[in-house]
């Protein structure tokens, strides 16, 4: 059986949940003999001649590389190539703005199956204008009208495809690969980092995601409580996507403040060692489908301190602390609180990776996955199921 993937951004996953959930899917269909091509644009590939990874076929094509036309753009030449070219036998659109083109392959290639995987309720990021906002709600309708199967990655959008569309989707989350990783001071002393000297926040600096509250945050815990926040940093550890006005604010707002650390974009050793040597993590986001990033910083051990959204408490629950969204006094005072109690911060970080890997593994999800292309595809001789 052959799969096309369509609408992330590329593969291997160098930031980005989605890109992080396809390449951790990809790879593992891949090795249960399952023929995958994952398209990438080109300005994400780290080698734009690359065209295999971890047994994954990568095609690289170009897109619009604006904020609005980004997406949809390389979506629409993926979705033509696949159809005219690659011609799979199931075609996996994610997220919704990419799904509005699903309706492609009903078109061009009738026999094939067609999957989406409802990641997020995109409309809700802060970033996009009402025009935007129209289009990514089509998207949500698209998403779940024109596929054979809808895949929500959160109970949460299960219940949203209901309520607000009638629609039926089949949850299957997001995940993580366990990690025992040791803190490494030579991969934190470029930042100015200590083993569990810092908290961290791991995230792109886009405004839902509400690096501002963290960092206003951040400056009242220390006004709050001078001795317990005297030795401890702030790495906020991401970058703009597409919001290089946001990023300035946000930088002028910590400016002066040595405690608040920006790593930019990591990969990699250095993103597992920030991960690794954090004493714990904060997600304040305000829209989510359920966020990789607290996933794996609960596989790291780490106790998260995420805003009460829907999406966190279905996570993060009694393995880690929520505050009001958007509460700035509250975040402070829950930042000051963990950052005294270094040991309730380790025990609930152990319990939350105890939780994370027996109910969110990529390869329970893979199973799960791969259950839906087989129920709706007729699997070829010789091609091996995931069992």
């Amino acid at each position: 059986m052959h799969i096309a993937m369509i609408g992330q951004k590329g593969v291997p996953g160098r930031f980005g949940g989605i890109e992080t959930h396809v390449t951790e899917l990809a790879t593992r269909l891949r090795r249960a003999g399952f023929s995958v091509t994952a398209y990438c644009r080109s300005w994400y590939a780290t080698d734009k001649k690359a065209d295999r990874y971890n047994g994954i076929d990568l095609v690289t094509l170009p897109s619009l590389r604006t904020k609005h036309l980004d997406a949809i753009t390389h979506t629409l030449f993926s979705t033509l190539h696949a159809c005219f070219v690659l011609r799979p036998d199931v075609y996996h659109f994610h997220g919704v703005g990419p799904s509005l083109l699903a309706w492609m392959p009903k078109l061009f290639a009738p026999r094939a199956t067609v999957v989406t995987t409802f990641h997020c309720i995109d409309r809700h990021h802060a970033k996009w204008g009402p025009l935007s906002r129209a289009m990514l709600r089509l998207g949500e309708r698209a998403c779940l009208s024109f596929s054979d199967v809808c895949i929500a990655v959160s109970k949460t959008l299960k219940i949203y495809a209901h309520e607000n569309y009638d629609k039926s989707a089949t949850y299957i989350p997001n995940g993580i690969t366990p990690r025992r990783v040791a803190t490494d001071d030579n991969l934190l002393a470029p930042f100015g980092l200590r083993p569990f000297g810092y908290v961290a926040f791991v995230a792109r600096l886009v405004p839902h995601k509400q690096a501002h509250t963290l960092v206003a945050a951040w400056q009242k815990a220390k006004a709050l409580q001078p001795d317990t926040m005297r030795d401890i940093k702030l790495a906020i550890v991401g970058d703009s996507a597409f919001t290089d006005s946001y990023v300035r604010k946000l930088k002028a707002s910590a400016a002066g403040d040595d405690s608040i650390v920006f790593t930019g974009y990591q990969t990699g050793e250095a993103l597992e060692a920030l991960f690794a040597g954090s004493r714990f993590v904060v997600h304040p986001s305000t829209s989510e489908g359920l966020p990789i990033a607290v996933l794996e910083a609960m596989s790291y051990g780490k106790a998260v301190i995420a805003s009460d959204i829907p999406a966190h408490l279905e996570v993060v629950g009694e393995y880690g602390v929520a505050f009001t969204t958007g509460d700035v006094d509250e975040l402070a005072q829950k930042i000051v609180t963990l950052a005294a109690d270094p040991m309730h911060a380790a025990s609930l970080g152990h319990a939350a990776r105890t939780y994370v890997e027996s109910t969110y593994h990529w390869d329970d999800i893979a199973i799960a996955t791969a259950a839906v292309y087989r129920k709706n595809v007729t699997v070829p001789d010789g091609v091996l199921a995931l069992e």
